[in-house]
């Protein structure tokens, strides 16, 4: 089962002890997935060893841009989140969900065979441990379990990172998702970087963490190196990139389903999904089968898809969502209010992703920020929609 909340106090992880880490996780069969720098981004991908870590390397982030920059010291975790989040480790891309086999007569169908391999997420930022808690009430809180889904989540070990940093889209505050980690993971860690010196306090919240730390034999974090710890976390959380004000904002989006804000947005809004890509909850997805060439195989993939293609709402008609307007406000109201309906919670934690990797660098706390000051509800009579959690009856799904 996942991992709870921090129980422990905090103990010491020298530099020198991450390979140590790293060996522990390996011992225990998990392949060890981490942030590494490819192509000018820090992505994750499959560790060796510590070596690979970012070390000395930071980034900047605003609306539709992302660069790399290189610090004067050598610090581990000193960047925010990438294009990529875990949602493709644990929901990926592309998977096969069975393949059709014909020999003579006799047709034969299989699903794949075998569990995936366990893994280890190391560097998990707080923001995406709130995303994979929502991709888990998504894909398995259900009556219909994604069960592939639910095989890699049961095998996974998280490595949390407390942000120590604030990155330039970032508003996990706002979204009450960080930058403190707080339930989750197995282990968590924190760098404080002092002039002199980086220094690394861990903790446990599982029995599986518990197990590797007491293997590691650590020593205890004196409290001047705990209240460090906090207290680095802290400015972080005063120095947040972005702010968005949630406060009714359900309520907010629902009462403004024909504010011109949703035109402006259109008239910039490019279509190409990105922000639906790189976010850490989006789940959605289409089928796509392959067959071969001289008809003895056929293969069904289960794709990622996003609300942004004129296909996703396709029916026999056309798209349900056919304008660009249609379609973001299809997006947005989902993410931070619909959501609620369907699982309890906001859609989004905060990450900053879309904002970042939107070409046209569209910023979804401005797109709120803008209808909160232009509230409809401020200049036009109370109507029967305006608190019930429903959508105008007259609205159409087309426009």
């Amino acid at each position: 089962m996942p991992p709870t909340s921090a129980e422990t106090s905090a103990r010491v992880l020298e530099r020198s002890d991450f390979d140590r880490l790293f060996n522990a996780l390996r011992n225990r069969g998990h392949q060890i997935i981490g942030p590494v720098i490819r192509d000018g981004a820090i992505i994750y991908d499959e560790l060796n060893s510590a070596s690979e870590l970012p070390s000395g390397w930071s980034d900047e982030q605003d609306g539709g841009n992302y660069r790399l920059k290189q610090r004067k010291d050598d610090a581990l975790f000193a960047y925010n989140v990438g294009p990529h989040s875990w949602k493709k480790l644990l929901h990926p891309p592309r998977e096969l969900l069975w393949r059709a086999t014909r020999k003579d007569k006799l047709i034969t169908i299989e699903r794949p065979a075998g569990e995936p391999p366990k893994q280890a997420f190391f560097g998990v930022r707080s923001c995406d441990l709130h995303a994979i808690a929502i991709q888990d009430r998504v894909l398995t809180g259900g009556p219909y379990v994604d069960s592939a889904y639910a095989i890699r989540r049961r095998n996974t070990f998280i490595v949390a990172v407390n942000c120590t940093r604030a990155g330039g889209t970032c508003f996990c505050v706002s979204m009450n998702t960080g930058p403190k980690a707080t339930s989750g993971f197995d282990l968590a860690i924190t760098e404080v970087l002092d002039r002199d010196r980086q220094s690394y306090t861990i903790e446990a919240a599982s029995p599986a963490g518990h197990e590797i730390l007491n293997e590691l034999a650590l020593r205890p974090a004196t409290p001047a190196e705990s209240t460090a710890a906090t207290q680095a976390i802290e400015r972080t959380a005063a120095r947040m990139g972005r702010k968005m004000e949630t406060a009714g904002i359900k309520e907010l989006l629902y009462a403004n389903y024909e504010h011109p804000r949703w035109e402006n947005v259109a008239a910039r809004c490019l279509n190409c999904a990105n922000c639906t890509m790189v976010c850490p909850t989006c789940f959605c997805t289409t089928v796509e089968d392959v067959t071969g060439i001289i008809g003895k195989y056929t293969e069904r993939y289960q794709v990622w898809d996003s609300c942004f293609t004129m296909q996703f709402s396709y029916i026999h008609c056309g798209s349900l969502r056919a304008t660009a307007k249609s379609r973001y406000r299809q997006w947005m109201t989902h993410k931070l209010a619909t959501w609620f309906d369907q699982f309890g919670s906001s859609g989004c934690t905060g990450c900053g992703r879309c904002i970042t990797w939107c070409p046209v660098a569209i910023d979804i706390t401005e797109e709120v920020r803008a209808i909160r000051e232009t509230d409809q509800r401020k200049s036009t009579p109370k109507t029967h929609h305006g608190n019930t959690g429903t959508l105008p009856a007259s609205t159409s799904v087309l426009s």
